[in-house]
């Protein structure tokens, strides 16, 4: 069923969008090491990680708002949202690249990097913790507060018009939600635009 994404409370948003401008003032530089974005300084990983969630320390599982003393890593959708938003500067080779040159490498390693990008996007926009989704075969996991402060909202899966939506993509997305008694939304980007279609476990209807 098409469904509206729940909003966040306009008091967080607000506070949010605050701390994330605020990151402008560090200058903060990362890195394309082959095909992953290193941030060597870490405290200014931790002052992502502490603002937005915005990548994580290396080699901590689970980890928490604490100073680790540590690389942090981005992922693609978080360096380019950040790249977007000027809080940070890529590097490689000593040379500064630009937007268009973190797409072309994410596009080699991520399937339809664009679409997914598109829906990270939009939803980050609306005040959202983005997380990577592969632990509950989706793209993405939604957070309200953040991980480790509260249960994700829900998990999203992303076709766009270079990947057919199918009917059994509906039925595996009911049986998914069900099986991690959470939402599950399927994102579909045309034109960039996205179109939020949201599935929910019913306890009443489980056996």
């Amino acid at each position: 069923m098409k469904g509206e994404i729940t909003s966040i409370p306009e008091e967080l948003l607000r506070e949010r969008r605050e701390k994330i401008e605020a990151l402008r003032q560090l200058d903060i530089e990362a890195s394309l090491e082959g095909n992953r974005i290193v941030i060597w300084n870490p405290e200014h990983g931790y002052a992502l990680y502490k603002a937005g969630f915005f990548g994580k320390p290396l080699g901590i599982r689970k980890p928490k708002i604490y100073k680790y003393r540590t690389l942090y890593e981005l992922s693609f959708y978080d360096a380019l949202y950040l790249l977007e938003k000027g809080i940070i500067r890529i590097i490689c080779g000593g040379k500064t690249l630009d937007r268009e040159t973190i797409i072309r490498v994410a596009s080699r390693v991520v399937d339809d990097f664009i679409a997914k990008y598109t829906v990270y996007r939009d939803l980050r926009e609306r005040g959202f913790i983005v997380k990577p989704g592969l632990k509950y075969g989706a793209d993405f996991v939604v957070y309200v507060y953040g991980p480790g402060i509260d249960h994700s909202l829900f998990a999203v899966s992303v076709f766009s018009k270079q990947v057919r939506l199918k009917g059994q993509d509906f039925l595996r997305s009911g049986r998914l939600s069900w099986s991690v008694r959470k939402r599950w939304v399927l994102a579909c980007v045309r034109d960039s635009k996205v179109r939020y279609y949201m599935f929910e476990w019913d306890k009443d209807l489980s056996v």
